[in-house]
C-alpha cells in the first residue's frame, strides 16, 4: 500500500460500491456508524481480519464487533435467548452490541472473537455502514478506525490522520452522531457503558445491570489459552482512547500548560456543551479530544461530568484516556 493518506469519499453511491469492491478483495475501509467511525473487513475471512489488526497495532487478544444488516443475519451467527432477542427487537438498529455465544457454524473468522467462545454482534442504525453491509453482502469486523488505544474518530479526518498509509479508503459522512462507541451487554451485565443507559436497557430493575467490575453470577466467556488478558468483549483495556498529552480530570480551572475542556457552567478551550447536556457532550467529546491533543498544550484538563445517564459513558471513556 502506498504510504500516502487514505482517499476520503463523500458518502454516496460511487463510495459504497469502491469500498464493496475493497472489502470483497479482502482490505479495510473505514465507513462511519452512529457512534464513531469503523475500520470494517470482511469477518469470515482471516486475512481480511488480520488487516484490521495490523492497521490498527491492536492485540489479538481484543476480540472485534461484527456488524451485520438486521436480526435475522445476527441469528445466523450467535445464539440467542429471550432475554438477549428482548434487547435486540428494543434497540436494534442502533449502538447496542450484544455478547452472545457463537454458533459452530458461524463462518465467522476464528481472529474475529480472540479465543472466545462468544462474539460480539450489533445492527449498526448508520446509513453508510447499512449501505456497505448489503453492498458487499458480508458481516463486517468493524472495530473503531483508529491506531490501537488512541482518540476514537468521529470524523473522516480523524481517521485519515491516525490511519495514514494503512488503509486504502474513508467514507465521509460528517460528524457521527453519537460520539461514544456502543454499549456492551454481555447478559445482565453492561461490560462498556455507551449511548444506551441501563435505565434504559433495564427499567424496572432495582439496581440495573452489573458493570464489569462486579461479580458475574454466571462464569462468562471461557478463555483460550491465548488470551490471557480477562478480555471479555471488545473496548475493556485499561487504557485507551488515551492522548498523547497527559489528561487530568475533575478539573475546575486550567493549570499552566493545559489546555481546558470544559462542561456546563465552567468553561475552558472549549466546552463540550455550555447548556450541560450529556447527549450533547458526548458526541462532542473525541472532537475535543482530538483538538487538545493537537493544541500546543502540554496537557489536558477536563472539567467535571455527572455520573448519570450517557455521563457514565463519557466518564469511562475519560478514565481510560487519563489511565497511563
Amino acid at each position: 500500500m502506498s504510504p500516502t493518506n487514505p482517499r476520503i469519499l463523500p458518502y454516496g453511491t460511487a463510495a459504497i460500491a469502491e469500498a464493496a469492491a475493497l472489502i470483497r478483495a479482502g482490505e479495510c475501509v473505514a465507513v462511519p456508524t452512529e457512534t464513531v467511525y469503523g475500520l470494517a473487513a470482511d469477518a469470515t475471512e482471516s486475512r481480511a481480519v488480520a488487516g484490521i489488526y495490523a492497521a490498527k497495532g491492536r492485540p489479538s487478544f481484543n476480540p472485534l464487533i461484527v456488524h451485520v444488516p438486521d436480526l435475522a443475519a445476527a441469528e445466523r451467527i450467535a445464539l440467542f435467548d429471550d432475554a438477549a432477542r428482548d434487547l435486540a427487537t428494543r434497540f436494534w438498529p442502533g449502538p447496542l452490541t450484544l455478547v452472545l455465544p457463537v454458533r459452530p457454524d458461524a463462518g465467522i473468522a476464528a481472529l474475529v472473537t480472540a479465543g472466545l467462545d462468544t462474539i460480539a454482534i450489533r445492527v449498526p442504525r448508520h446509513r453508510a455502514m447499512q449501505a456497505l453491509l448489503k453492498a458487499s453482502g458480508k458481516p463486517l469486523a468493524a472495530p473503531s478506525a483508529n491506531a490501537s488505544g488512541s482518540i476514537s474518530p468521529t470524523r473522516a479526518e480523524h481517521v485519515a490522520k491516525s490511519l495514514a498509509g494503512r488503509i486504502p479508503l474513508v467514507i465521509d459522512d460528517g460528524a457521527t452522531p453519537a460520539g461514544v462507541e456502543s454499549t456492551i451487554v454481555m447478559g445482565s451485565s453492561i461490560l462498556r457503558p455507551g449511548p444506551l443507559t441501563r435505565d434504559q436497557l433495564f427499567p424496572g430493575e432495582s439496581r440495573g445491570p452489573r458493570s464489569r467490575d462486579e461479580s458475574l453470577s454466571d462464569p462468562g466467556p471461557r478463555l483460550s489459552p491465548g488470551n490471557s488478558q480477562g478480555i471479555t468483549a471488545p473496548g475493556q483495556l485499561d487504557s485507551h482512547y488515551a492522548p498523547s498529552k497527559p489528561v487530568r480530570l475533575n478539573a475546575t480551572d486550567a493549570r499552566d500548560g493545559e489546555y481546558f475542556i470544559g462542561f456546563g457552567p465552567i468553561t475552558g478551550n472549549e466546552t463540550l456543551s455550555p447548556s450541560g447536556d450529556l447527549t450533547e457532550a458526548a458526541a462532542n467529546l473525541f472532537d475535543a479530544l482530538h483538538r487538545a491533543d493537537a493544541s500546543d498544550a502540554l496537557a489536558i484538563a477536563v472539567a467535571p461530568i455527572p455520573e448519570t445517564g450517557i455521563g457514565v459513558a463519557i466518564n469511562d471513556r475519560l478514565r481510560r484516556a487519563a489511565h497511563r
